[in-house]
């Protein structure tokens, strides 16, 4: 069953998971325990580990982590599956502050389709904008990552300040829906949400 009718965010907007999120081409697909392995092969691997937060090389740490943010009601974790259900990535909404939301742990693995970045990011946008109800974004991106913060300042995010190791962006609700419109070819109308998770 798909929940395509959202009706109106009158509250504060809150993350939520979905058990799938059809696009064009990719799902989103809520992450579980069984996917530690993929999990893990990703986020150690020597050329994506360079810009990510130092993870355990324990796979036993990966399927607990999982199993912990089964319960969580502050995140969502998606493995990014292609049309085959093929494995292709992950993508993570996290940290809500009012009406921004934060998303990270992007990454899609060698050999994915060139176009899995751009509908993936579309996915995430039109999910928390007009499902989850949020109207800005926030994230930061390793300053070495330049493939990364070139794509997030293509689609509109603005650089509001810079450690030694990161860039911060802020991400507005006109950019995100400039760049829906802009590249509207990559998506359905309307995503397919199906299993969203009640709010708590």
């Amino acid at each position: 069953m798909s929940d395509t009718n959202y009706g109106h965010h009158t509250h504060r907007p809150s993350i939520r998971k979905a058990e799938r999120i059809k696009g064009q081409h990719l799902t989103l697909r809520n992450a579980a325990p069984s996917d530690a392995a993929f999990i893990l092969g990703l986020r150690t691997n020597d050329l994506k580990a360079r810009f990510l937060s130092a993870t355990s090389t324990s796979l036993d740490d990966q399927r607990q982590w999982l199993e912990k943010y089964s319960t969580t009601v502050d995140q969502a974790y998606f493995v990014v599956e292609g049309a085959d259900g093929d494995a292709l990535g992950t993508v993570r909404l996290y940290d809500p502050r009012g009406d921004s939301f934060c998303w990270g742990s992007w990454i899609m693995r060698a050999g994915a389709p060139a176009s899995a970045a751009i509908e993936s990011a579309l996915i995430v946008y039109h999910y928390a904008l007009d499902v989850l109800g949020f109207t800005a974004a926030h994230f930061d991106v390793r300053r070495g990552n330049e493939r990364v913060w070139s794509f997030h300042e293509r689609f509109g995010a603005h650089r509001i300040r810079e450690t030694a190791e990161d860039y911060d962006y802020e991400i507005s609700n006109e950019a995100m829906r400039s760049s829906l419109r802009r590249y509207a070819r990559f998506l359905p109308k309307p995503i397919d949400v199906q299993g969203l998770i009640p709010e708590s």
